[in-house]
């Protein structure tokens, strides 16, 4: 009798969940990709895995054309892109052809620069004017813009947080959700969605390992990145809540060093679910 492995034991379980909800974040094969692009590639096809994320590395040195061909070889959508901070407060126009390049729904925006460990109202409010003035181009053609929190933006405000100022004055762009990096600092996930339902469009399904603090930095150690549902975070929760929120795309990231063999087993984890 054929044997059938864990991954073709998921794609029959749950060939249609993957095509239209889970997805990958590229960061997480980052380190692989530098030497075997067309092999990472063919192996997130062999995940049955059909939507990505641009993890900030363009197109690894190929041509657009021929990257765009890779993608397309291996069945792969890039459905949401990265962009930089500054590229969209000085040239949001270049987000925008890039996106419409890819057939992208969404851009989405990591980081907002700021001084060390120090983030203030003056800088939310630098990031509103960015991100409402861009987002609006990209909205009027059909782009939607996210912006990614990393944990820095739950400093105290007006009995609030930062956080709570940004999303309520987000008129023009709309919010992806890193698991990781809402508990990370103390918060509940799900508490977050239901607060703000129609804020959060997109998310990073992440999980960290039992026992590590957090902090309000936006940084951590990647090795604490563990398979889903084996950390510290309530991972059956927070899909259960961003499956009724009706989240169109929840992208696995896992920027460990283990990312290649945990991957397989976070989606092992999913299919339970």
């Amino acid at each position: 009798m054929k044997k059938i492995t864990l991954c073709g034991l998921f794609l029959l379980g749950m060939s249609s969940m993957v095509a239209q909800e889970i997805g990958i974040q590229l960061y997480s094969l980052r380190n692989q990709m530098i030497d075997d692009v067309e092999g990472m590639l063919a192996k997130i096809n062999e995940w049955g895995i059909t939507k990505i994320e641009d993890g900030n590395d363009g197109t690894y040195n190929y041509s657009f054309k021929a990257y765009k061909a890779l993608l397309e070889k291996n069945n792969l959508e890039m459905v949401s892109i990265s962009a930089p901070f500054d590229e969209l407060k000085n040239s949001p126009e270049s987000v925008l052809d890039r996106a419409e390049a890819y057939g992208a729904k969404y851009v989405v925006c990591f980081w907002i620069p700021h001084d060390g460990n120090s983030f203030t109202i003056a800088d939310t409010n630098k990031a509103l004017n960015v991100f409402n003035s861009a987002g609006k181009l990209l909205k009027t053609n059909g782009v939607t813009l996210v912006y990614h929190p990393h944990g820095y933006e739950f400093r105290p405000y007006n009995g609030e947080f930062l956080l709570d100022y940004m999303i309520q004055n987000a008129d023009n762009f709309a919010f992806e959700m890193d698991v990781y990096w809402f508990a990370h600092p103390g918060e509940d996930p799900v508490e977050w969605l239901r607060k703000y339902p129609n804020k959060f469009k997109l998310m990073h399904l992440k999980d960290c390992k039992k026992g590590v603090e957090g902090n309000l930095n936006g940084t951590s150690d990647v090795e604490t990145n563990v398979v889903l549902g084996t950390g510290q975070i309530d991972i059956a929760a927070v899909v259960k809540e961003a499956k009724k929120m009706g989240l169109e795309y929840l992208f696995i990231e896992d920027e460990s060093s283990k990312s290649l063999e945990q991957i397989p087993l976070s989606l092992a984890y999913l299919k339970e679910l």
